[in-house]
């Protein structure tokens, strides 16, 4: 699960925000059908696909949040699409996440960010997180929380979702992943001057992860805190993926630890679908759109292809 909610969860809700790896924490704790070509394997670099008619082009680009510093991602196929686009859209508008650096004081626009988040988890259920969990998942979950160095009260008053993301993104940054050398980082500084869009609001991406059923919560929860000690080669080997290009192989990583209909539903497919809308209703004005989303939404069943190809879309990869 953890390694299908890292390729489809927001930049912002897993990374973009680039708090130090504490922040967060700290502040918790003071309150017809077309074709889908998706290869197994390009021939150097990560995948891009590519559709259109006779007047609009659109590249689809899958990112990853967290990589590794040093990683040669950006090839020249992806350079020039993007160059060549009129519009730049992503899943938010990551123009409009504040930033910060380690060591600096957060920004009122970031820690405006960090409140509107903390307010979202806040747990009204009258007890504790741990207090919704068996007897075995609060044991496992606190000694996941000391592993990463954080005290097992912290998110006791938050919901599980809140947890989830802290925690991964602790234990991504622990095994020397960046948030600030993912690749929306790396285009956002390519794409000054370009319209922009969006597929969904700040509100939105956080609300999904909120509007999980306890449940769901609860068992992503579990999951997640299992996987924390495989964290690190658990993302690298979806970068190893990425990186050579084999959405097939992608997927069967990430498929793999899919269990529950719910997340798959609510962070995945009915997102694609909704995106596979406004990309065939942009279809309709002329113009070249590079549109960079987590890569785990090109992926596989479900993915935004599939839905296009649905619609009688057909996309193909882009050979380089």
């Amino acid at each position: 699960m953890l390694k299908r909610l890292i390729l489809t969860a927001s930049a912002l809700t897993l990374s973009a925000c680039a708090f130090p790896e504490t922040t967060l924490a700290n502040e918790a704790g003071a309150h017809e059908h077309g074709a889908v070509e998706q290869s197994a394997v390009g021939s150097s670099g990560p995948a891009m696909w590519q559709l259109g008619d006779e007047d609009t082009t659109i590249y689809l680009f899958g990112t990853v949040h967290f990589l590794p510093e040093g990683l040669d991602w950006y090839k020249p196929a992806i350079a020039d699409a993007l160059s060549g686009a009129d519009q730049f859209v992503t899943e938010i508008d990551t123009s409009t996440v504040p930033q910060m650096e380690p060591g600096e004081p957060p920004s009122p626009e970031a820690m405006a960010m960090v409140q509107l988040m903390i307010g979202l988890a806040q747990l009204e259920t009258g007890g504790t997180l741990r207090d919704l969990m068996t007897e075995e998942d609060r044991v496992e979950y606190e000694a996941g929380m000391t592993a990463l160095g954080l005290p097992p009260q912290t998110f006791d008053g938050f919901e599980p979702w809140f947890a989830i993301m802290n925690m991964a993104q602790i234990a991504l940054m622990q095994a020397g992943m960046d948030p600030s050398t993912g690749v929306e980082r790396v285009l956002d500084e390519q794409v000054e001057g370009k319209d922009r869009a969006a597929f969904e609001t700040v509100e939105q991406q956080f609300g999904f992860f909120d509007g999980l059923p306890m449940e769901s919560q609860l068992l992503m929860l579990d999951e997640s805190v299992e996987a924390l000690p495989d964290m690190g080669p658990g993302l690298q080997a979806l970068i190893d993926e990425w990186m050579d290009g084999d959405a097939v192989g992608l997927a069967a990583l990430m498929n793999e630890e899919m269990s529950d209909p719910v997340l798959y539903d609510v962070l995945l497919t009915s997102r694609n679908s909704n995106w596979a809308e406004w990309i065939e209703q942009r279809l309709e004005q002329p113009g070249t759109v590079f549109i960079a989303v987590g890569a785990g939404h090109l992926a596989g069943e479900g993915s935004v292809q599939q839905f296009l190809a649905e619609r009688g879309i057909s996309t193909e990869r882009v050979a380089y």
